[in-house]
């Protein structure tokens, strides 16, 4: 397995490493900012988490009609392009007296348009590193994420206390543009992975190849549900603490952060490979302490340690990789990505729904339950389940 310093001596692995950095952080400033603005404005539990984690509910409809792109358009194009669009998506966000259903709308668009983000950015990564290096890679990447996470949501909500959240807004849209230029500058111009247009045909296609094999869609599953669930908790952060969400957030980058270190440095490849489940109920058993209402301090130890098992995503990373023909790695972790993303954007509606109706901390304990029993499903399909699929064809390619 190669250290992190070869891996930041490897061309072109240092530019997208810090054009992903960016970005991470423009989100993280941003999506606090937005959030904190429609919560101010509406007063809704619902309307702020599904504002902050909307872009992901429509990354469905990229994961049926664009993912075929994430192979066959031109990655880095693609990759600046995409952070430009955000960088417009969120400047426009930040015009003063602008609807909040032409937010959603931005909200929205900029969701489809990231839909391909994941795709290309974790396929070309694949390709960048050697096999033995990408899990080395994406721990690197998750990591630095992770830290992003944690100084860009405390400097979010100090931002927020002597700033608006237009003008945070604005900070975000230039952290957009810097990733645009480190990506289109420090990237070597490539040419697709897979011959042929993108097209919607061309996608459903690989996607039914992908989801033929029942060791893939258990994998699938248990990246999209348990993972998902547990964001559906943290969109509540807002309505369940307004003046400490910061904190919270910065908390659960933490814990992230320490659970990337551990699965992706510290343990051996045998260890690793059983600790899926383990860490998919570290990951949420302790919101079900927010049951109880738990003050500030106990909410974030609790949000700390829960997020430690996030580290789970490694391992499933890893056992996808592992079951996946090398030609359709960008489309496979596009539709990672994609479905992860929008488990994440229906169960912060979801978790905003009961929230709205209950209460914040009930609607996180009950998500909270919820991961825990899929997880326990899964698990046991697993058990059930050969370690390894019968070999497959390759979908069609469409000439270009």
């Amino acid at each position: 397995m190669p250290s992190y310093r070869a891996l930041l001596r490897t061309p072109e692995f240092t530019p997208l490493f810090l054009g992903s950095a960016a970005q991470t952080a423009a989100q993280t400033v941003g999506g606090l900012a937005l959030g904190t603005l429609v919560f101010r404005a509406t007063g809704s539990p619902l309307l702020s988490a599904v504002s902050m984690f909307g872009p992901s509910l429509a990354q469905v409809l990229g994961a049926t009609f664009l993912l075929s792109g994430a192979d066959r358009l031109p990655p880095r194009t693609a990759l600046w392009a995409i952070a430009l669009a955000f960088a417009a998506g969120t400047a426009v966000q930040a015009l003063p007296g602008l609807p909040v259903g032409a937010v959603f709308a931005v909200v929205l668009a900029l969701g489809l348009v990231a839909s391909l983000g994941g795709g290309v950015r974790w396929g070309l990564l694949n390709e960048i590193l050697a096999t033995e290096g990408y899990l080395t890679g994406r721990s690197l990447f998750n990591m630095v994420n992770g830290l992003m996470q944690i100084t860009g949501f405390a400097t979010g909500g100090a931002l927020l206390t002597v700033l608006s959240p237009r003008t945070c807004l604005l900070l975000a849209a230039a952290l957009y543009l810097t990733a645009a230029l480190v990506l289109r500058l420090g990237l070597s111009a490539r040419p697709p992975r897979a011959t042929g247009r993108p097209s919607a045909s061309a996608t459903r296609r690989t996607n039914a190849v992908l989801w033929s094999s029942r060791p893939r869609r258990l994998t699938y599953l248990g990246l999209w549900l348990p993972n998902g669930m547990v964001v559906g908790c943290e969109s509540l952060y807002v309505s369940y603490a307004p003046h400490a969400a910061g904190t919270l957030f910065a908390c659960g980058a933490l814990g992230m952060f320490a659970g990337d270190v551990t699965v992706g440095r510290l343990l051996p490849a045998a260890v690793r490979a059983r600790l899926a489940t383990p860490l998919l109920l570290l990951l949420a058993a302790p919101y079900l302490v927010f049951g109880a209402h738990p003050s500030v301090p106990v909410a974030a130890v609790c949000v700390t340690v829960a997020s430690v098992g996030f580290g789970a995503n490694l391992v499933q990373q890893e056992r996808l990789m592992e079951l996946t023909p090398g030609e359709l790695a960008g489309h496979a972790l596009g539709l990672h990505s994609a479905g992860m993303l929008t488990m994440q954007g229906t169960s912060a509606a979801l978790a905003g729904a009961v929230a709205q109706l209950a209460s914040p901390a009930a609607a996180m304990t009950a998500m909270a339950a919820g991961s825990v029993c899929v997880t326990l499903v899964l698990a046991t399909a697993a058990r059930r389940t050969p370690v390894r699929p019968a070999p497959e064809p390759a979908p069609e390619r469409t000439p270009s």
